[in-house]
């Protein structure tokens, strides 16, 4: 295996434990009753850093596993699948979109972490009243999730210019 490979491999299951606990952990008071997390923040930067394969793999699985940790292990599948393609939707667009110059990387940001929200929303929307059953009652989670994307956003874009201007992505060298 590769050097790189296994960089990313590590870098990957880093980001799937920084996921879980930011997910199950840093918990912030919202005003759609409740709290939000700082789960989409991780599952952004990870499509940021590590690209829409392994950075929508440990989105998926991270999130998962707060899932089941947290006793929501109803939700696990659907979290599965709409966090993996929240990071690969991500990872893909920032890929496409990111520039050398602050303004296209804060709108690569801004573009691929709207389109993955847009999916976490969605995605909830539809599992909760499909496949868990509640139908039209689903719809009560989305401003909710709507506030949980919109704080998970605005927090992973704070932290990924900031790793940025300090040189440590390039450092680390998975900058795609």
């Amino acid at each position: 295996m590769r050097d790189e490979k296994i960089k990313k491999l590590v870098l990957a299951a880093l980001f799937t434990a920084l996921t879980t606990v930011m997910t199950m952990v840093v918990q912030v008071p919202s005003p759609m009753q409740g709290y939000v997390n700082l789960g989409d923040c991780a599952v952004l930067l990870a499509a940021w850093v590590l690209g829409p394969l392994y950075g929508g793999a440990a989105a998926g699985i991270g999130s998962m596993l707060a899932d089941i940790l947290l006793s929501y292990a109803h939700y696990a599948p659907g979290t599965l699948v709409i966090k993996l393609a929240m990071g690969v939707a991500a990872g893909l667009i920032f890929r496409a979109l990111r520039g050398e110059q602050t303004a296209k990387l804060v709108t690569a940001q801004v573009v691929s972490g709207v389109v993955a929200e847009l999916i976490m929303v969605l995605g909830y929307f539809g599992y909760a009243g499909l496949l868990l059953g509640k139908g039209l009652a689903a719809a009560a989670s989305i401003p909710g999730n709507v506030v949980q994307g919109l704080f998970g956003l605005v927090a992973a874009t704070a932290v990924y210019l900031v790793l940025d201007r300090s040189h440590a992505l390039k450092q680390l060298g998975t900058q795609y």
